[in-house]
């Protein structure tokens, strides 16, 4: 019971919950949709970690997508070891840059006292968490090796059954409790998306693509006039 509620119920609530609250807070308050940024306060160590963690974490997911999406062609690149070993050595790599810049992050909200004062409760639920779930997979990178090939046969298949609305929990329950959580957890963070700042990744402003130029026009007084 337990198992189904973890692996099948909470991530449809969770998915649901996030586009139902994030769609009602968009068109409700469209002025939050943002990551409210703090760098006119502190702009060094903001660098310093919000460089690493997002080039890292943007990395780690769509290491995670293709995996799921293409598992055929990720079993025909781990059945050559070299191959095995690269992808292990990239993704333990990775999984610590994102860690370091997120840490970074956290440490520069704390020792800062104007970043701090503008930090709501929600930042603070957020980056714990995010850290909980970056940490834990750092953890499972270094202590359970060759992810690629078991995500393949485990993680994988249980979110491609869970896209096609045919959830199949027993691929990941055999998985040790640090995996387990690390999947719920990945869940957690999609709960929370609607209530935090993370809802910004949606303002890319991509309509700058196609948008015509604007002339500006600069209006200069000279010491003449």
């Amino acid at each position: 019971m337990a198992e189904s509620i973890y692996f099948v119920v909470f991530p449809y609530v969770a998915v649901i919950l996030a586009v139902v609250v994030g769609l009602y807070r968009y068109f409700k308050d469209p002025f939050s949709y943002s990551s409210i940024s703090s760098q006119f306060l502190e702009n060094r160590a903001l660098f310093w970690g919000s460089v690493p963690w997002h080039y890292g974490i943007v990395l780690i997911l769509l290491m995670h997508i293709f995996n799921a999406a293409l598992p055929n062609f990720f079993a025909a690149v781990n059945r050559d070891p070299l191959r095995m070993l690269v992808l292990a050595i990239v993704g333990l790599t990775v999984a610590v840059f994102t860690l370091a810049g997120l840490i970074t992050l956290l440490i520069r909200r704390m020792a800062n006292s104007r970043v701090r004062v503008v930090t709501s409760i929600m930042d603070w639920v957020l980056i714990a968490d995010l850290l909980l779930q970056v940490a834990a997979g750092a953890y499972i990178s270094f202590f359970y090796r060759w992810g690629s090939l078991w995500y393949n046969y485990t993680a994988a298949p249980w979110l491609s059954s869970l896209v096609t609305l045919a959830p199949k929990f027993d691929f990941i329950t055999p998985l040790p409790w640090i995996a387990r959580f690390h999947a719920v957890n990945a869940f957690v963070v999609i709960a929370l998306f609607p209530f935090t700042r993370l809802v910004h990744i949606f303002t890319v402003p991509i309509s700058y693509l196609w948008r015509s130029y604007q002339v500006v026009i600069w209006n200069r007084r000279t010491s003449k006039e």
